[in-house]
This record gives C-alpha cells, sequence and structure tokens, in this order.
C-alpha cells in the first residue's frame, strides 16, 4: 500500500510515518518538511492543493497547532490549515480511505462525570485550535473519512506535555488546580497504530486513548522523577489559576510573547476528560503502550536534551 500521511515531519505525524514503514507500506510525506523516511511531497496546507497521485490512502495530520492569545489574525491563520487545508485534502483524496487525526479538544469543554462517548456534544471550544479543529472535522466526515480522536498526546519527541511540566516546576513546587482528578491520555504510538488500522474502519468518529485511566497527579509526578525533577504537588484553587491566566494573558500582550499559562491549560489539567474507547476496541484495535514505557524510556535519556519535534505539522494539542 501506498500511503499518504501529511505532516509527516511533527510530533505525531512522524510516528505514524515510521509505524507505516515498518508494516511495509511505502510512505509518501506530504507537509513543509521532510518526514522521517519515505518520498517527500511539498505542500502547504494553508495555500496549495495536496499531491496525491498514485496514492491508495492518506492519514492527515497537518494541521495548526498552539493555544496563542485570542485575535482574528489567529483565528484566520488557523482556519487556513484545519478548516480550508481539509476541505482541499478531502477534494484531492476522490474517494480514497482518509484518517482524519482530529482531537477530544472538540468536545464541549467542562466538568464530565463519566467517560466521554463519541456522541457527546461536539461544540463550544475556547481556543482557535479546538474550533478549527471541529470544524475541519465535521468537513471529513461529511466526505466519508475516519475521524480519530485522541486526547493529550505523549511520547518520545513530544514538543507540548514535556516543556509545559518542566516549566510548572519552580523550586521544587508545581502548582496544580483544583483537587487531583481522573484523565485519559493517548502514548503516540497507540495513536500511529489506530491511524493505520482505521483505514479499514467505517466512517465516523472514534476516541483513541490508553486503556489506562489516569489519576492527575500521579501521572504528574512519574513523569517529573524520571525528568530527573521530582516536585511537591500543590493544589491552588481553580478560580486562583484562571486569575493567573488572566494576568499572564495581558502580560504577553505587552510583551507581544504568548502568554505562559492560559485558560485552556487550567481547563485540561482541572478538569478531567475519560474517553470511552470502547468503539474502536471493538473493531479490534488494541492500545498496547502507556506512560509505564514512556517514564522507563525518559530514564534512558538526557532529562534536559529530551528530543522534542516541531508541532505546527502533525502535532496534537491535548
Amino acid at each position: 500500500m501506498r500511503l499518504a500521511v501529511t505532516g509527516a515531519s511533527g510530533f505525531c505525524g512522524a510516528a505514524v510515518a515510521r509505524a507505516a514503514a515498518a508494516a511495509g507500506m511505502e510512505v509518501v510525506c506530504l507537509g513543509r518538511r521532510p518526514g522521517p523516511g519515505g518520498r517527500h511531497v511539498p505542500w502547504d496546507a494553508a495555500r496549495d492543493t495536496p499531491e496525491l497521485a498514485g496514492v491508495d490512502g492518506v492519514v492527515h495530520l497537518a494541521a495548526a497547532v498552539g493555544d496563542p492569545p485570542p485575535g482574528a489574525a489567529v483565528e484566520a491563520a488557523f482556519r487556513r490549515v484545519n478548516v480550508d487545508g481539509t476541505a482541499r485534502l478531502m477534494t484531492a483524496a476522490g474517494g480514497r480511505p482518509v484518517v482524519y487525526v482530529s482531537s477530544a479538544s472538540v468536545y464541549a469543554p467542562g466538568r464530565h462525570e463519566r467517560p466521554l462517548t463519541e456522541e457527546h456534544q461536539v461544540g463550544g471550544q475556547r481556543t482557535a485550535y479546538g474550533r478549527t479543529k471541529a470544524e475541519g472535522e465535521a468537513l471529513a466526515l461529511a466526505a466519508g473519512a475516519v475521524a480519530l480522536r485522541p486526547r493529550a498526546v505523549y511520547g518520545p519527541g513530544d514538543p507540548h506535555l514535556l516543556p509545559r511540566l518542566r516549566r510548572a516546576v519552580r523550586a521544587g513546587v508545581a502548582l496544580l488546580p483544583g483537587p487531583d482528578t481522573t484523565l485519559s491520555l493517548t502514548a503516540v504510538e497507540n495513536l500511529a497504530d489506530a491511524c493505520l488500522a482505521a483505514l479499514a474502519w467505517p466512517s465516523g468518529a472514534y476516541n483513541i486513548a490508553d486503556a489506562t485511566v489516569y489519576h492527575r497527579d500521579d501521572a504528574v509526578r512519574r513523569v517529573l522523577a524520571a525528568l530527573g525533577t521530582p516536585a511537591r504537588l500543590v493544589h491552588v484553587p481553580t478560580g486562583l489559576g484562571y486569575a493567573a491566566a488572566s494576568v499572564a494573558r495581558v502580560a504577553g500582550r505587552l510583551r507581544s510573547t504568548p502568554p505562559a499559562l492560559t485558560r485552556y491549560a487550567i481547563d485540561q489539567l482541572a478538569h478531567g476528560v475519560v474517553l470511552d474507547i470502547a468503539r474502536a476496541t471493538a473493531l479490534g484495535w488494541r492500545p498496547r503502550h502507556d506512560l509505564d514505557g514512556f517514564t522507563a524510556w525518559l530514564r534512558t535519556v538526557d532529562p534536559v536534551s529530551a528530543p522534542t519535534v516541531p508541532g505546527s505539522d502533525g502535532g496534537s494539542m491535548p
């Protein structure tokens, strides 16, 4: 099979490209930069129509990711990639199997008392990323694609979660909003396996996460310890976290830099989100990786220079 992987130079895209090559597929990497192997076909998702001649299927991971301050320019930039780029890709696919890597960020934010199924409300996102990923997903599903919804993707090369955790530690203390909660995380290897399996799945949305449901505080402690930066976790009121995010937003505007803390980040830490993955496992997919394997890997590398890859192509926000 000749598989096109968009955003193959990014964190998640590179993992999918490597997994596809290991499975014996011929990989075509579409994006602004080459992927970890295979043939590179340049594609600017914000402007161009992708070249898919000779391709048998597509895994679409190219995305604008991040949590920048809100504004019309930011919204337009995210829309050009996550919505318009997806529309161009689906047209170019012309009926080929397409797996669109979405995000659990498409779900309406808030407190959730039980695991979220794929029927949970989509909408009400508080960031340009969440809004445009939801709109791009809707386009892909309408065209017959499979949409995967991972949450908080982590693993070797992670450009998002590890740096955030490192920055959270000050003088041996890490502040966490609200009491401990439970949440789903997605090992990048589990996502890559799901992307390949989903090429044969019926069109629709599927949650993708580790089999384990994690306790937030325990997961943070384990990762920080594996990084060589153990910290005492201190709970602060969620409202205080939101207030700090507001201050950080103002400070970021004054300095013309991204805020050090955002309301979205507080939401992700304070309100645990557990994903029901029964729909995907019913089709034979099994999450084989978990946080234990990742922390074991972290202990084998230099914690200061643990490798990361760019996240703007094929990255995944929580």
